[in-house]
């Protein structure tokens, strides 16, 4: 195996016409140089120069070898480049994590500026619904308050937004044309469940109904927000969701804001502790608080 620094040093002999030139433009004396010469000499097997009066010229293998060695170097610099890319963030692998209705909304413009800022950035995709609790955990993540895709350590984390829920009902409801209601009002009418997962964004509903003193009559079972919705499309029942859901509705449904009280939850974004000072990761966050 060819020392690369020894014949860094040889390259430069070449370029610089003597050993004294190459000691100059490199910062080292001429007997270092002279020493790495040798050195290299002896690996190869080949005499890569020879004596001209009191100075050296490089023989006919050296040339040959300083010619073709270019290309080394080459791809040196090149994965030089590569590290310094991979140690700010600009190349590699990038994960993300986040919740359906987030999404639906904030994450196909974050996805599409960081595909275009960082063209060598891998964005690793991932739905905390589905997310498996095992390391190593997503770089970045948006998450509900209580449904983080995993308990691993080592995130630094942000409250994003508190986000109010909306009823939806079907436009010839008469609940539709008042422009809001309160949660009472609901309570006797039929839902449509929207969270089969039972998770805390289910909760935290059922929390607001229970401390006014009910329970929905969920008359209909479904998997998501947008199923749920095209349920009271069709005229069955109502369904009450977060703000985010609230994207592409049919002319059908109305949205109202829900008082007294009105029930909320709680997003928040997350970092890890080893994607710090990458850019990518850096603009990932930017861009999800420009979003909310």
């Amino acid at each position: 195996m060819v020392d690369p620094h020894r014949l860094r040093v040889f390259r430069a002999v070449v370029a610089e016409g003597s050993i004294g030139g190459a000691a100059r433009a490199l910062g080292y004396t001429s007997s270092a140089v002279s020493q790495h010469i040798s050195a290299l000499q002896r690996e190869t097997g080949l005499a890569l120069v020879e004596r001209d009066g009191r100075g050296v010229l490089p023989t006919q293998d050296g040339l040959i070898l300083a010619e073709e060695s270019a290309a080394v170097f080459d791809h040196l610099a090149r994965l030089d480049g590569i590290v310094g890319d991979l140690r700010q963030g600009r190349a590699g692998r990038l994960s993300v994590s986040y919740f359906a209705s987030a999404g639906t909304t904030w994450i196909p413009p974050i996805v599409a500026t960081i595909t275009r800022e960082f063209p060598d950035i891998r964005l690793d995709l991932r739905l905390v619904e589905l997310a498996e609790d095992s390391p190593p955990g997503p770089d970045v993540e948006v998450y509900v308050d209580g449904a983080a895709s995993s308990t691993l350590g080592g995130y630094e984390c942000e409250h994003l937004v508190t986000e109010p829920y909306y009823a939806v009902v079907h436009s010839d409801s008469p609940l539709a044309a008042a422009g809001r209601v309160t949660l009472g009002e609901l309570a006797t009418r039929s839902w449509v469940d929207n969270d089969i997962a039972r998770g805390p964004c289910r909760q935290a509903l059922l929390d607001a109904c229970t401390a006014i003193g009910f329970t929905p009559d969920f008359g209909v079972q479904t998997q998501d927000y947008p199923t749920a919705i095209r349920f009271v499309a069709a005229g069955v029942g109502l369904t009450v969701v977060p703000e985010l859901a609230l994207v592409g509705l049919p002319d059908e449904v109305v949205a109202l804001p829900i008082e007294d009280p009105t029930p909320t939850r709680a997003i928040w974004m997350r970092r890890h502790h080893r994607v710090a000072g990458s850019q990518a990761a850096d603009r990932v966050v930017g861009l999800l608080r420009s979003a909310v």
